[in-house]
C-alpha cells in the first residue's frame, strides 16, 4: 500500500429486503449529484460512521450489539443511516420484543432531518423516545475496503435486514433524490442496458443477492458464512487493466476489465 494512500473511513451500508412478486426485493436510492461519493448512482442506503456511533454511552440503548467497538459502531451507523436516509427505524420500545410499529415510526419522522444535520444526537433521541436500536435485526453480509489509489476511501460493512411490512421507506430528498424497491435481477439488467449507474461493489453484492429468492433465504445463507474482506486491486495484462477481488469472497465475478482511458 502506498504511504500516501488515504486512511479508509469507517462506513456502513444496509440492504433492506422484502418479498417481491417472484423474488426478493431490495431498497435502493439514487445519490444526489452533489454527493462526493457515487453521485447519481443507484446505491444501498448508508454512509460514513459518525463519531457519535462509537459512543459507549449508547450501549444501554442497543440490543444484540457486537462487543467489538468498531463493529458495534458499524451496526449503529447502518441503523442510523437507514432512519435518516429512508425513514425506516430498526428499534424497539425499551424492553419490548417487537420492532416499533409503523404508526410509532410515523410519529418519529420529524426527527430525521435534525438528526441528519447533527441538531439531534442519536443518544438523546433514544433516551427521549425510550428506544433501543435492534442491532440483532442486522445480518453481516459483506465487507469492502476502497482501494489505496482512490482519493476517498471507506471501510464499509454491509448488512441485511427485513424491516416490518408497515415501515414505509422514503428517500430523504437531500442525500438521495429517488428510491425504488427492486428485484436484484432488474437492477442487474438496468446496469447492463444503461438505465442505472451502479458502481462495482454495489453490483457485485446485487449479483450475490440475486441468488436467493426470499429475504429469509438470503439472511440464513449470510448467517452461515463469515464475510471475506474485499480490497480490490488492479492488474496490468497484455489486453489491458483489470480490477480484481479475492475469489474466496464468493462473488460471481472476481475480475473485470477496466475501460480504456481516452487519449488526450
Amino acid at each position: 500500500m502506498s504511504d500516501n494512500a488515504a486512511t479508509p473511513k469507517p462506513a456502513a451500508t444496509i440492504l433492506l429486503l422484502r418479498p417481491g412478486k417472484e423474488n426478493l426485493e431490495v431498497f435502493m436510492v439514487v445519490r444526489h449529484h452533489q454527493i462526493d461519493f457515487a453521485s447519481g448512482a443507484l446505491v444501498f442506503p448508508g454512509g460514513k460512521a459518525d463519531p457519535q456511533d462509537f459512543d459507549d454511552a449508547l450501549i444501554p440503548y442497543l440490543r444484540g450489539a457486537e462487543t467489538d467497538t468498531d463493529m458495534r459502531a458499524a451496526q449503529v451507523s447502518a441503523i442510523r443511516e437507514a432512519f435518516e436516509e429512508c425513514g425506516i427505524l430498526l428499534a424497539r420500545e425499551a424492553g419490548a420484543d417487537n420492532i416499533i410499529s409503523g404508526e410509532r415510526l410515523a410519529a418519529l419522522q420529524s426527527a430525521r432531518e435534525p438528526m441528519n444535520k447533527g441538531d439531534i444526537l442519536l443518544l438523546d433521541f433514544l433516551q427521549n423516545e425510550k428506544l433501543e436500536l435492534a442491532c440483532d435485526a442486522l445480518t453481516h453480509f459483506a465487507h469492502w475496503i476502497t482501494p489505496p489509489m482512490m482519493p476517498k476511501r471507506f471501510d464499509t460493512h454491509f448488512y441485511l435486514a427485513i424491516p416490518p411490512a408497515d415501515h414505509i421507506a422514503v428517500h430523504d430528498g437531500y442525500e438521495s433524490v429517488d428510491s425504488v424497491w427492486i428485484d436484484p435481477a432488474d437492477a442487474i439488467a438496468g446496469a447492463e442496458n444503461g438505465k442505472y449507474t451502479i458502481i462495482f461493489p454495489t453490483l457485485r453484492n446485487i449479483e450475490k443477492l440475486a441468488t436467493w429468492s426470499t429475504p429469509e433465504a438470503a439472511i440464513e445463507a449470510a448467517k452461515s458464512t463469515t464475510p471475506v474482506p474485499v480490497l480490490p486491486w488492479t492488474e496490468k495484462r497484455d489486453d489491458g487493466q483489470y480490477l480484481c477481488i479475492p475469489v474466496e469472497a464468493g462473488y460471481a465475478i472476481s475480475e473485470e476489465k477496466m475501460p480504456e482511458r481516452a487519449s488526450k
